[in-house]
């Protein structure tokens, strides 16, 4: 998965602010990102503190970009720029004093095209990363909303990988139905991006009519809105899990579903569903999780874990800049 990112990448060069700059899962990431040639961190913080930060743990960042807010030569550009997008909900000074913090001046850096993508959130919370992004970069047209994605990941047996598209696993706590299919269509653009044939399951606790009640009804008509107005794929639900994913199964409960048990890419009812699921298949199933990936926006903003290492930075960055268009 990351090697046809990566070469996709290798294609179209970008670069990714990293807001928090002198945090050392940072800096490991960002000299591993450089010893390749497809994507240049944007470091934000103050200079002399990134390199000595990086100095003090034997990290090469040779070539990644540094921008700290307190220096930076264009920050009345930026500030007025950022006055005329909140449109009278912030003042100048307002903005000025949100943009000496590394997550709105992160963005605006991407705003403003001096860069394509942002991956905070490693001291940040997901908050504090998503908030700058729906006041700055905005919803794309035909998107009302902001959701999210995982993406799994687990070896085959035949030693490819399977991969799943899980969502919204993180930032609508009950979607309407409109909204799920919002979040149907973009998972199904993230799913594409990494290179899925997509089949979608809308999923339930019941299949095709076994049970009744206001959620069942939900993701039924949500599922035939999604249909509608994707008539190119394969959809199919109200699906339990099984159904959707188990063709024996699928065979009993539902025979005529064009899924036949081989759904990839899952839309749940809600986040506790979601949050849960997701979590089952990393913890219990052995796949890889890659999320929270956030869909929606005009521009590719993602959200680390705090507790996350290196590594993950390292491959969320690629995920994050892979998203670009």
């Amino acid at each position: 998965m990351f090697s046809f990112l990566i070469q996709r990448l290798k294609a179209h060069p970008r670069k990714i602010v990293f807001t928090e700059g002198t945090d050392p899962r940072i800096l490991e990431a960002s000299a591993r990102l450089l010893s390749g040639t497809f994507l240049t961190p944007v470091l934000v913080g103050k200079r002399d503190e990134i390199l000595a930060a990086a100095e003090d743990i034997g990290f090469n960042i040779r070539g990644a970009e540094i921008m700290d807010p307190e220096t930076f030569p264009e920050m009345d550009k930026m500030v007025a720029e950022m006055v005329a997008l909140r449109k009278g909900k912030m003042t100048e000074g307002q903005c000025r004093d949100a943009l000496a913090q590394g997550n709105y001046f992160g963005t605006m850096l991407v705003k403003m095209g001096y860069a394509d993508a942002l991956l905070g959130g490693a001291t940040y919370s997901t908050a504090d990363t998503v908030r700058p992004a729906l006041q700055i970069i905005k919803t794309k047209p035909g998107c009302k909303i902001v959701s999210s994605c995982f993406i799994l990941v687990r070896p085959a047996g035949t030693g490819d990988r399977e991969v799943l598209a899980m969502a919204d696993c993180a930032i609508n706590i009950k979607p309407t139905e409109d909204e799920l299919v919002e979040i149907a269509r973009e998972t199904v653009s993230t799913a594409k991006i990494f290179g899925m044939d997509p089949k979608v399951a809308f999923l339930s606790y019941s299949t095709h009519g076994s049970g009744k009640g206001e959620d069942v009804d939900k993701m039924r008509e949500a599922c035939q809105r999604a249909k509608m107005e994707m008539p190119d794929l394969i959809i199919d639900g109200e699906l339990q899990f099984d159904a959707a994913v188990s063709p024996t199964v699928a065979h009993t409960k539902c025979p005529e579903s064009p899924l036949t048990g081989h759904a990839n890419t899952f839309i749940f009812p809600d986040i506790n569903a979601g949050n849960i699921g997701y979590k089952i298949c990393q913890r219990m199933g052995s796949f890889e999780a890659f999320g929270p990936i956030l869909q929606g926006l005009n521009a590719p903003i993602n959200d680390l874990s705090r507790g996350c290492n290196a590594q993950e930075v390292y491959s969320m960055a690629i995920i994050t800049a892979g998203l670009c268009e």
